[in-house]
């Protein structure tokens, strides 16, 4: 059993510092200090986690620009304008000659 005479937390066990509890202010009635204290404490947690959030935003924005740059490149490798004008060009005289052909006799 826990020791909770020595200034112990109850269900704490030697050598482990206490978990704080969850609480949902929603069910709970707190005061309006203990509700600035959480905003206050939330707050210096966001403000930690910051710059941590911040390289993975810019690293997932770069990741995600290069994809559609590679993309992009390779749109243009694989479809260009020549090739696609010339097969154009191609069917299309094969469509006059066929044409001419059942036109002239």
């Amino acid at each position: 059993m826990a020791d909770t005479s020595a200034g112990g937390v109850a269900g704490s066990e030697a050598g482990k510092a206490p978990v704080a509890q969850r609480i949902d202010p929603a069910r709970e009635k707190l005061s309006p200090a203990q509700l600035s204290f959480m905003r206050q404490v939330e707050l210096s947690q966001w403000q930690k986690t910051l710059p941590q959030r911040r390289g993975r935003n810019i690293l997932t924005g770069l990741s995600i620009g290069a994809l559609v740059l590679a993309i992009y490149g390779y749109t243009f490798y694989s479809v260009s304008q020549e090739r696609f004008l010339d097969d154009l060009e191609d069917k299309a005289k094969a469509a006059r000659v066929k044409a001419a052909g059942t036109n002239s006799p």
